[in-house]
C-alpha cells in the first residue's frame, strides 16, 4: 500500500479514537495527547517505505522523533497525560459557547483540523520519498539549523518550567512572587519564544522537502502555513486570558515581540503585584 494511503488511514483512526475519547471522558485535550507522537509516526512510515535506504528520510525521521522525544518529556512533566490535564483554555471556551456550538467545535476544529495539520505538517517527507535528489549541502544545513531550533524550543520550555516552579513554591510559602508571568531570558525578547521555535522546525521540515525537489513551490508548504495560522490564532486566544487576569500583561505585550525573538521596544514597568 501506498505510504501516504497508510498514513491517510492513520490519520482517519486517529481522528475518530481522539473524537470519541473526548465523549467518553468529556476531557477535549486528547489531540494534544498525541501531538508529540503521529508526527514521528508518519515520518517513519515514509522512510520505512524506502526500506530505510533514504539518507534524507532517514535524517527527517531522526529529528523529528527528537522533536517528538522533547515536546512529549515537556507535556508529560506538565501533567498532560495526567487525568484533568485538559487545556485550561477548553473549559474557558465551554462557558462562552451553547454545548451544540462547542461541540461541533471539537469535532471539526480540535479533533478534525488538528489532526490534519499534524499529517500535513509531514508531507515534505512524502515529497522526499517520491523525489531522487540525493542528501546534499542544503539539507546538511537544515538539519543543524532544525537542531539548533529544537536547542531553543528546550531552552524557553525550561525558563518556563524553572519560573513556574519558581512562582508556586513562592505562593505556596505565602509570598508573592516577583512576577506573575515570565518575563525575562528568551522571554524578554519573545512573548512566546517556545511557538516560534515550534513553528520554524516545521518550516524547516518543508525546507526538507522543497530541497528534495529541487524547488520550494511545493503544494507541501500548506502544512506549516496551517500550523502558523493555528499558533497565531492559539496566541490571540491565549492572551486575551492572560490579559483578563493579569492587567500589567498588556505593557509587557506593548513592548515585547508576539512571536518573533526581538530587542524589546522599550522598557517595560516592573509589575505591581497585588495580594
Amino acid at each position: 500500500m501506498d505510504a501516504l494511503i497508510v498514513c491517510l488511514w492513520i490519520c482517519a483512526a486517529v481522528c475518530a479514537a481522539t473524537w470519541l475519547a473526548s465523549l467518553v471522558s468529556g476531557e477535549h485535550s486528547w489531540v494534544d495527547r498525541i501531538w508529540s507522537i503521529v508526527p514521528v509516526v508518519y515520518v517513519a512510515v515514509f522512510a520505512a517505505a524506502a526500506d530505510f535506504a533514504d539518507v534524507r528520510l532517514n535524517v527527517l525521521a531522526v529529528v523529528v522523533l527528537l522533536w517528538g522525544a522533547r515536546l512529549t518529556f515537556n507535556f508529560a512533566r506538565r501533567g498532560g497525560y495526567a487525568p484533568g490535564g485538559e487545556d485550561y483554555r477548553w473549559p474557558i471556551l465551554r462557558a462562552r459557547l451553547s454545548r451544540w456550538q462547542f461541540q461541533l467545535f471539537n469535532l471539526l476544529f480540535i479533533t478534525v483540523y488538528q489532526n490534519i495539520i499534524l499529517l500535513l505538517i509531514t508531507l515534505p517527507a512524502y515529497t522526499a520519498l517520491t523525489h531522487s535528489r540525493p542528501f546534499g549541502v542544503v539539507d546538511a544545513v537544515l538539519a543543524v539549523v532544525f537542531l539548533g531550533l529544537l536547542a531553543g524550543e528546550t531552552v524557553a520550555d525550561q525558563q518556563q518550567w524553572d519560573f513556574h516552579r519558581r512562582k508556586h513554591a513562592a505562593l505556596a510559602e505565602g509570598r508573592q512572587p516577583e512576577s506573575r508571568f515570565l518575563r525575562s531570558g528568551l522571554f524578554r525578547y519573545s512573548r512566546h519564544p517556545n511557538y516560534f521555535f515550534e513553528q520554524a522546525q516545521w518550516w524547516v521540515v518543508f525546507g526538507f522537502g522543497a530541497a528534495a525537489a529541487g524547488s520550494v513551490l511545493e503544494w507541501t508548504v500548506i502544512g506549516p502555513v496551517l500550523l502558523t495560522a493555528l499558533f497565531v490564532g492559539s496566541t490571540v486566544f491565549t492572551e486575551s486570558i492572560t490579559v483578563s487576569r493579569y492587567p500589567e500583561y498588556a505593557d509587557y505585550r506593548k513592548a515585547t515581540s508576539p512571536i518573533i525573538p526581538w530587542p524589546p521596544r522599550r522598557s517595560a514597568p516592573r509589575p505591581t503585584v497585588t495580594a
